[in-house]
């Protein structure tokens, strides 16, 4: 639904749901910090600025341009065909055998690991993201605030 619906800030909702079922599978992996990191920072905090971007841009209001009738059968066909490699796939895959992981695999995804890879290996793609926020807040700030001048005039 995200993909199909017309309306920026649907689809931006939508977002929002796709986001928390990625923390149900976190959930399902034996990471619950990492799946409420996902709630709080993608499901929250990403999609207040992404909802603020839109709404600050006024694109909620743009109306989506209608494709030609190729474009539906088209998209189903492909639908079907990717369908259909992950049967085949699925069905050639060989049994999963469980296996009992030691305590040191197991306590990967607590806090405390994540957070010493976090400022330790990944301390530099976290600050390069962190910047890139900043930057696409100021993109739309500048871009808002430059259609608002030529207005006044």
């Amino acid at each position: 639904m995200m993909i199909v619906t017309r309306n920026a800030v649907h689809s931006a909702l939508f977002l929002v749901i796709v986001m928390s079922s990625l923390a149900v599978f976190f959930l399902g992996l034996l990471g619950p910090f990492i799946a409420m990191v996902q709630v709080a920072v993608y499901a929250g905090a990403i999609m207040v600025l992404f909802l603020f971007v839109i709404m600050l841009l006024g694109a909620e209001r743009v109306g989506a341009r209608v494709g030609g009738r190729w474009q539906i059968p088209l998209a189903l066909g492909l639908a079907a065909a990717v369908l259909a490699l992950g049967v085949v796939v699925l069905a050639n895959q060989p049994p999963v055998q469980l296996v009992d992981l030691p305590a040191e695999q197991l306590a990967q995804g607590s806090a405390e690991a994540v957070g010493a890879e976090l400022f330790s290996v990944y301390l530099f793609p976290f600050e390069a993201v962190s910047i890139l926020l900043l930057v696409a807040i100021v993109g739309a700030v500048v871009l808002t605030r430059d259609e608002r001048r030529k207005k006044s005039v």
